[in-house]
């Protein structure tokens, strides 16, 4: 993948929102004017307009507009996710998103540790597990992409991931949550994920990648980070950083200084 990263390294554009309708599946609105983005990756516009924001204090408000009900009052899943550092985090995900929200977080290993009739249920059952067992609900990109550049203990993680799981449906089964259950499922990991104990030679990527100009032979991608090859020598680059960002796509190649690989 080549690209040239174009404007200053502020300049980030608004992503667009998320539509919701009370008879139809959510939608991808991309924003009409294509407006600079003010504070995370919309602009004022798109943001006032953007109802998703509501969905994670439904459970405590008590209100749900007519254009999120289809979507919260759905079937939704708790899961505990774990990334290359040990790091676990809790999280949920609908029914229609049950597999790929765990693909897109980048977790290595995870499990589901409950199914709830609907996005109310699945929020109290979260912040309950947040505040009983201290896990955290969100981690942030650049953490899981630094986490890749050390050798992984896949095995360990797994063993790991399935303890802290049984913990958290202990809790639950104590708590007895209204129409929440703990299940016990492993998530099945996207393939060629085993390989990244196989290779301690990772690095992080070290330059910027959302300025200049850049040639990255992708390896695979692990959420929004990615495994990309310049000149045989395997980097962790974490793209996250260009979201909002304009690029130019073509034979563009990286100029980098030489690195050494993390041993610890």
């Amino acid at each position: 993948m080549g690209y040239r990263a174009l404007g200053g390294a502020a300049d980030r554009y608004c992503t667009g929102r998320t539509a919701f309708t009370a008879d139809g599946p959510p939608r991808y609105v991309p924003c009409p004017g294509r407006e600079p983005a003010v504070g995370s990756s919309q602009c004022a516009r798109c943001a006032d307009k953007d109802v998703f924001r509501f969905v994670h204090t439904v459970h405590r408000s008590g209100f749900v507009s007519r254009d999120l009900e289809k979507h919260v009052m759905a079937p939704h899943w708790l899961y505990l996710a774990a990334f290359a550092n040990g790091t676990f985090k809790i999280g949920t995900a609908a029914q229609t998103r049950k597999w790929g929200r765990l693909a897109e977080q980048g977790a290595i290993c995870a499990q589901y540790v409950a199914y709830a009739d609907d996005g109310k249920a699945v929020r109290v059952a979260e912040d309950l597990v947040t505040e009983r067992l201290g896990l955290r609900q969100a981690v942030r990109s650049a953490t899981k992409a630094a986490s890749l550049c050390v050798p992984l203990d896949l095995e360990r993680l797994e063993a790991g991931t399935a303890a802290r799981a049984e913990q958290v449906r202990q809790l639950l089964t104590d708590a007895a949550i209204g129409g929440c259950r703990p299940i016990a499922e492993r998530w099945t990991p996207p393939a060629g994920r085993e390989a990244l104990s196989e290779n301690d030679t990772r690095v992080a990527y070290p330059v910027d990648v959302a300025t200049g100009s850049h040639g990255l032979q992708i390896r695979t991608c692990v959420g929004q980070a990615v495994i990309a090859s310049v000149d045989d020598q395997a980097y962790v680059a974490d793209l996250a950083a260009l979201k909002g960002r304009r690029i130019e796509l073509g034979a563009f190649t990286s100029d980098l200084p030489a690195v050494q690989s993390a041993l610890f």
